[in-house]
């Protein structure tokens, strides 16, 4: 996805005022209103942004990138997670490794957290939001099998307010 200069700069807005909300783009932006921001996300920044648990926009850890956020003290930039998602995250194969099935990671969340009310819809959410984070990438075989796209130690971790 190429990007103009436009979209460069409204990406790393969302870097620097991360989490943030539409009414701070719109504002930021000279826009209508929030539905205005909502729509040009959505049509031009859909690879580079997400929504987090509590519905505020974040960018990317390829977006971060993409506009050249570097961290002050050279860590990585903080990754918000939910006790779920961080469970698939210490389970799932590394970017090295073989890709998993959805039930494959399901089996090691429940043996490794001993957590047998983990259920499937559980574990693939977290998937895709991960996914949607750029943190585990999809290989398509028969069924969808995921890994993390990047190293582990490249993540920095942040806990979710709410959990």
């Amino acid at each position: 996805m190429t990007l103009s200069e436009e979209d460069r700069e409204r990406l790393a807005d969302i870097v620097e005022l991360q989490p943030t909300k539409n009414g701070d783009l719109q504002d930021r932006w000279g826009m209508e209103s929030g539905s205005d921001v909502h729509q040009y996300l959505e049509g031009e920044l859909r690879d580079y942004y997400y929504r987090d648990e509590n519905s505020l926009i974040r960018a990317t850890a390829e977006a971060a990138t993409l506009v050249g956020a570097e961290p002050e003290d050279g860590e990585a930039p903080a990754v918000h997670m939910s006790e779920n998602e961080r469970r698939v995250f210490a389970v799932i194969a590394g970017p090295d490794e073989r890709a998993e099935s959805v039930v494959s990671v399901l089996h090691s969340v429940r043996d490794e957290f001993d957590a047998p009310e983990t259920e499937a819809a559980d574990v693939r959410r977290a998937l895709q939001t991960l996914k949607r984070k750029g943190i585990v990438e999809v290989e398509h075989r028969t069924v969808p099998t995921y890994k993390l796209a990047v190293p582990r130690d490249e993540v920095n971790v942040e806990d979710d307010e709410d959990d």
